[in-house]
C-alpha cells in the first residue's frame, strides 16, 4: 500500500542546513538525473538541471555570485530562469529538508507542494538530519522501516522489550503501534509508545505517541541515487529526527542544538549501519529471485 501512495513526483535532496551557503551550490542525482541547488541573493532556493547547457560542465563544481549560478568552464550565468535549454525544476525547503520535484522521474500527477509530515514547532523541537547510501531500491528502505519486529533482534544495543500492540487494518487505519524502551546507558531504558506510517511511497514516519519525548518524529525518506531498472541501483537514506520533551531541562538542550545533532547523527548512523545491510540484503536476494518473502 505504501508504494502506491502518491508523492507528487518529489523527491529529499538533503538537509535544509547544509545548503545555506550564499557562494557555492549543491549538487545530487535522483534518479540518474543531475540536479543543481544554490541560493539565491534573498536566500530563496533553486534547483534545475545539473549540466551546463553550453558544453555539459557539472554545475555542481561552480560557484555562485550575488545569487546567480556561474559555470566554472566558460562562465555561463544561471538566475534560476529557464536559459538556452536549461530547465529549472520545481523545488520546497520545508525548514528541515530540501525537496526537489522530477515529473520525468516520478512519472506521477505533480503537485505543487510535497507531503511534508507534520513536525514539532521549530521552536519547541531539536532536528537533525542523517544521510547514507546504499545499493538497493527504495522499496527495500521502506520495507525495513515497516518491520519494526526487527528492532530488539537486531538491534539490542538501542531497543528492549518491543512489541507490536496493534498492526495496520487497512487504508482508513494504516499504521503499526509499537511499545518500545529506548536503551539510553547501561540498563537506563526509556519507555515509549511509537506509531509507524508511511505518508508517501519513499517515506515511513515514526511519531512518539505516549512517553518521554511525545511528539517527535523520525522522518525516513528514500531516494533513488540511480534510473529506473539500473542493474546496481543505489539509494540515498535521508533521515530527520526531530526530538522533542515537556520537560523543562529540554530548553537548555535547544540552546545546545549544535552539540547534540552530531550526536543526534552518531545515533542514526549506528541503526543504519545495520539496517543497510539488510536493505542491501533484501534487494540482492529479490535481483536474483530468491527472495523468500
Amino acid at each position: 500500500r505504501a508504494s502506491a501512495r502518491p508523492s507528487g513526483n518529489w523527491f529529499v535532496a538533503g538537509a535544509s542546513r547544509t545548503m545555506r551557503a550564499p557562494d557555492r551550490p549543491y549538487g545530487r542525482t535522483v534518479g540518474g538525473v543531475e540536479v543543481v541547488l544554490w541560493r539565491s541573493a534573498d536566500g530563496g532556493l533553486h534547483a534545475g538541471a545539473g549540466m551546463c547547457p553550453h558544453l555539459g560542465a557539472p554545475l555542481r563544481d561552480s560557484r555562485v555570485v550575488c545569487g546567480t549560478l556561474v559555470c566554472h568552464w566558460h562562465g555561463l550565468a544561471l538566475d534560476g530562469a529557464p536559459f538556452a535549454g536549461w530547465q529549472p525544476f520545481p523545488v520546497h525547503d520545508d525548514g528541515v529538508l530540501v525537496w526537489v520535484r522530477l515529473d520525468e522521474v516520478g512519472g506521477e500527477e505533480p503537485t505543487e507542494r510535497p507531503v511534508v509530515p507534520v513536525r514539532p514547532a521549530p521552536d519547541s523541537g531539536v532536528d537533525a538530519v542523517f544521510t547514507a547510501v546504499g545499493r538497493c531500491e527504495p522499496q527495500d528502505v521502506v520495507a525495513n522501516r515497516l518491520d519494526p519486529w526487527h528492532g530488539s533482534w537486531f538491534h539490542p544495543y538501542s531497543f528492549v522489550d518491543l512489541s507490536v500492540v496493534r498492526e495496520p487494518l487497512g487504508d482508513e487505519d494504516d499504521a503499526f503501534v509499537v511499545d518500545v524502551s529506548f536503551r539510553v546507558a547501561g540498563r537506563l531504558v526509556v519507555p515509549v509508545r511509537a506509531e509507524f506510517t508511511a505518508p508517501g511511497p519513499r517515506t515511513v514516519l515514526m511519531r512518539i505517541t505516549d512517553g518521554e519525548g511525545a511528539t517527535s518524529v523520525v522522518e525516513t525518506h528514500a531516494t533513488p541515487l540511480t534510473g529506473a531498472g539500473d542493474e546496481r541501483p543505489r539509494t540515498a537514506v535521508v533521515e530527520a529526527v526531530v526530538a522533542a520533551s515537556d520537560r523543562r531541562g529540554f530548553a537548555l538542550a535547544r540552546a545546545t542544538a549544535p552539540v547534540l545533532r552530531p550526536l543526534m547523527r552518531r545515533t542514526a548512523g549506528r541503526l543504519w549501519r545495520d539496517d543497510l545491510a539488510y536493505a542491501e540484503r533484501r534487494w540482492a536476494l529479490r535481483s536474483t529471485g530468491r527472495f523468500p518473502g
